[in-house]
């Protein structure tokens, strides 16, 4: 059984069913105890659980993360709202240098169970500092984990498992995502595993590797790709942090044919990890090169026309899997 509700209902379910079984987590950021959050991801929180557990903080990152290391280091398992992922910037020494290594750095004495939720991605005119997808920058730091859901059931799930890892975490969601329904199953205590991708559709002619925003415009893709006789896989990685080898090995070997795809630009992305790993552990099974698909390496343009035309849609993924399947790439 499964219930239709939108991605931030999602998200806010996830928080309220944590916050009622652990006591330990609370919730700070900049406008979520009198605003609600500007999706409205946080309405009513404050109402159940007291300003004491979901606080509104002062505009320092810097000090809102650091709060949060602390807490996490005393016990507590705080989940940190960065109101947009661009401005974890702030606090980069706090989370690259303090979050990411305590736990090696004292020899597994401690954890630091810390959620950071980060809204990223482009949306209509946000401007280049409110619109980055910023997480091959924390894919490449020892000790963070990264999920990136795609859909409703992939907010629930992995927001609830990311608030009970032991390892301080990144949460990405795409403001773009919030108002759209998917459904959710309606089980007692629903969580996706972190580390573990998903198959959304099965084919044999190309597989097409995503997460994020991009896996409804893989499966776009996939079905004007059907009308051509060409036949998908779509996998939705959901982690990009500890990646899903296995499902990206076994992708390979059925179809023999790749492509990778996402909103980040693709220079340094994880498209290019994912590359290269095919490329040394199943370069046998390649019938055609990896494909990578990511956004131009420039700043987000605020210019509507400019933004449409930086990002692979499901058009472009369509046009790379037929050269890739027809032997023209």
């Amino acid at each position: 059984m499964s219930r239709t509700i939108t991605f931030s209902e999602a998200t806010l379910e996830a928080m309220q069913e944590e916050m009622r079984r652990d006591p330990t987590v609370f919730l700070m950021g900049e406008d979520i105890a009198k605003q609600g959050g500007i999706f409205g991801q946080f309405k009513g929180l404050p109402q159940e659980f007291g300003f004491d557990r979901v606080r509104d903080t002062p505009i320092s990152e810097a000090a809102l993360v650091g709060a949060g290391v602390g807490a996490a280091l005393t016990g507590c398992r705080p989940v940190v709202d960065m109101h947009f992922a661009d401005f974890i910037t702030c606090a980069m020494d706090e989370v690259v240098n303090q979050a990411a290594k305590l736990r090696y750095m004292f020899g597994e004495q401690c954890t630091v169970p810390m959620t950071l939720r980060a809204p990223d991605g482009i949306t209509k005119s946000a401007g280049s500092q409110h619109s980055q997808a910023l997480e091959g920058w924390f894919v490449h730091t020892p000790g963070l984990e990264v999920v990136i859901p795609a859909d409703a059931e992939d907010a629930k799930g992995l927001l609830k498992a990311a608030i009970r890892s032991d390892n301080p975490t990144l949460y990405f969601e795409h403001k773009a995502l919030f108002p759209r329904k998917g459904a959710v199953p309606d089980e007692d205590d629903f969580v996706v595993p972190i580390g573990k991708a998903k198959t959304m559709r099965d084919g044999n002619d190309v597989a097409i590797v995503t997460y994020g925003i991009t896996v409804g415009r893989a499966m776009e893709a996939a079905g004007v790709l059907e009308a051509d006789g060409i036949d998908a896989t779509v996998i939705n990685l959901r982690t990009v942090w500890p990646l899903d080898f296995d499902a990206i090995v076994d992708a390979v070997a059925r179809t023999h044919r790749m492509i990778v795809v996402h909103e980040a630009v693709r220079i340094g992305g994880i498209g290019a990890e994912i590359a290269a790993f095919v490329g040394e552990h199943c370069f046998d099974e390649l019938d055609a090169p990896v494909v990578r698909l990511g956004a131009a390496h420039v700043p987000v343009p605020f210019a509507p026309v400019l933004q449409e035309a930086m990002y692979p849609k499901a058009e472009m993924i369509a046009d790379a899997a037929r050269r890739l399947v027809r032997k023209e790439i």
